[in-house]
């Protein structure tokens, strides 16, 4: 990705006012020889970040960066593949495909989309994932994705 003028801005005041800002940082984050490093990418979080996602909500920067540190530590191999993004006024929306390749089990993509809410500075203030963390994995495991489809189908479909 070329490095514009606006981008260069965006990295030295450490706010986003383009959608290709958040493009650089999240390919930058994910795809580092298999470790996220979310260290550059942390100054662009206001300090008071709200994180929700379908297992947690956490609130502040402590928070937020001890469980970057966890997911870090938690898989062997993490990378992101943003299939699009849009930046509207204050809201940024991020589809994306994640591959996680845990320690102990096979590599599993989660389908899922982010909402980060920006406040005046640029700063993202609020950060919700959405993906369906379970049916992602469970694919990818032999004879049960198939069977928790079955049931999912049954009982909601």
């Amino acid at each position: 990705m070329e490095i514009t003028q606006s981008i260069e801005q965006d990295i030295q005041n450490q706010s986003i006012s383009s959608i290709d800002t958040v493009k650089l940082l999240w390919s930058q984050t994910y795809n580092t020889k298999g470790k996220p490093d979310w260290s550059h990418i942390l100054p662009f979080y206001h300090d008071n970040i709200v994180f929700r996602d379908s297992i947690q909500e956490l609130r502040g920067m402590n928070d937020f960066k001890a469980m970057t540190e966890r997911l870090t530590k938690r898989s062997s191999d993490l990378k992101m593949k943003l299939t699009h993004s849009l930046l509207q006024d204050s809201i940024v929306f991020i589809e994306w495909e994640m591959t996680i390749a845990y320690k102990k089990y096979p590599n599993s993509i989660l389908y899922g989309a982010s909402r980060l809410s920006l406040n005046e500075a640029g700063k993202i203030i609020e950060q919700r994932d959405y993906y369906d963390l379970w049916g992602d994995i469970f694919d990818n495991i032999p004879r049960f994705g198939k069977a928790y489809r079955r049931f999912l189908k049954k009982k909601f479909g």
